[in-house]
């Protein structure tokens, strides 16, 4: 009937109160059912009557004796009633305590309710949010008001990181720039030796890979910060089609079976370059971590909720969900194969599809490879005549 959940700080309360409740209401009944019994009456013993009133003596007697039992069984028969008053009083009183316990938790905790219920809904994306309790200042305002404090000091913490993260990569840039530009110098020299050329050739093949890095680090950045200020209708057909036809040459040279199903005006909202990221990404995954001779389909429908669903599925090996679940954090890869990325791919598609108020999906295939499933909200275009 109260549904009560052992163990809450609810159920506790509840218990508390009813029983507070219930013991007052006894101290009150046991205390009216002693008054109402406690009144006696002594008979007063006469003197010797005469003679001649001995006769009228007893009559009476007689009478006082039938009017006393009479009043023995009234006041006998009262204190039955009264006392099943009495526990059909305590009853209701024990089921009514129950249910006003119940109210008055519900009332006491419903401030640390809504107080659960909005920090559940703050995540990393979502740090600026507040609780903002109004009202007395009590202990309920003083613990909403130590949350606020922790987010604010998370909010710094995560702006902080980022910054530091873009700022990194953008100072990182000139002296790999100054590098590349040193190497090209010596390599156009007259009559360059032909170890210079094959080191030249070896670096600047790792500053490359340094540069991509870094340029993955400040996509990485940029998602993660939530603002988006290069919004707009963004049809997905046109981002799968530039990101295979830029990956065709090493596609065909693994020999790779591509099957693409993405119709035309798959229309999604948010930032061009964030989601060509997102798709080049998922292109760039499913071709390098691909099996020689594999395949790779990728569609794209869109569901009741308003939604597009964008799936990439590879062949290949059988793989270990729990490995696979480790794939959306930066550095994470499968296997000795994939030591030569750099870990960030499909970090960065989650962080993506996560500015966007998307997720990310990773599936290990029974039969072996990887499903891949980005879900991102469909844009509202309006349809012409």
């Amino acid at each position: 009937m109260l549904r009560l959940r052992s163990g809450t700080v609810g159920a506790r309360f509840t218990i508390l109160y009813a029983v507070v409740f219930l013991a007052s209401g006894v101290g009150l009944l046991g205390l009216a059912f002693l008054l109402s019994g406690g009144g006696t009456s002594n008979a007063v013993p006469a003197r010797n009557p005469p003679a001649s009133a001995v006769g009228d003596l007893d009559a009476a007697q007689q009478r006082i004796r039938q009017l006393e039992e009479q009043l023995a069984g009234a006041d006998a028969q009262q204190a039955r009633q009264l006392l099943v008053g009495s526990l059909v009083a305590l009853t209701v009183m024990a089921v009514v305590s129950l249910l006003l316990g119940r109210v008055l938790a519900r009332r006491v905790l419903r401030p640390l309710r809504l107080i659960t219920r909005a920090t559940r809904d703050i995540s990393a994306d979502s740090l600026h949010r507040r609780l903002a309790v109004t009202g007395p200042a009590d202990e309920v305002k003083d613990l909403a008001d130590t949350i606020d404090e922790l987010l604010q000091r998370l909010e710094a913490s995560f702006v902080a990181q980022r910054r530091f993260v873009a700022n990194a990569s953008h100072e990182l840039r000139t002296p790999l720039t100054t590098m590349r530009a040193s190497l090209d110098v010596a390599v156009a020299k007259p009559d360059p030796d032909a170890s210079t050329v094959a080191l030249a050739d070896r670096l600047r093949t790792q500053l490359d890979r340094v540069d991509h890095l870094l340029d993955g680090f400040l996509v990485l950045a940029r998602a993660q910060h939530g603002a988006l200020a290069d919004t707009a209708v963004v049809d997905l057909a046109d981002l799968v089609g530039a990101a295979l036809r830029e990956r065709s040459a090493d596609a065909r040279a693994k020999g790779l079976r591509v099957a693409s199903v993405v119709p035309s005006a798959t229309h999604v909202q948010g930032s061009e370059a964030l989601l060509g990221r997102l798709v080049g990404n998922l292109v760039d995954n499913a071709v390098t971590h691909n099996e020689q001779g594999g395949w790779i389909r990728m569609a794209a429908s869109a569901t009741e909720e308003q939604a597009i669903v964008l799936i990439v599925e590879t062949g290949g090996r059988v793989l270990d969900q729990r490995e696979v679940d480790r794939l959306a954090q930066p550095f994470e890869r499968l296997g000795a194969e994939r030591t030569g990325s750099s870990g960030l791919g499909l970090s960065i598609v989650a962080a993506v599809a996560a500015a966007h108020g998307g997720r990310l999906a990773l599936l290990a295939r029974p039969e072996g490879g990887l499903r891949v499933s980005v879900t991102l909200p469909a844009a509202k275009v309006p349809v012409r005549a």
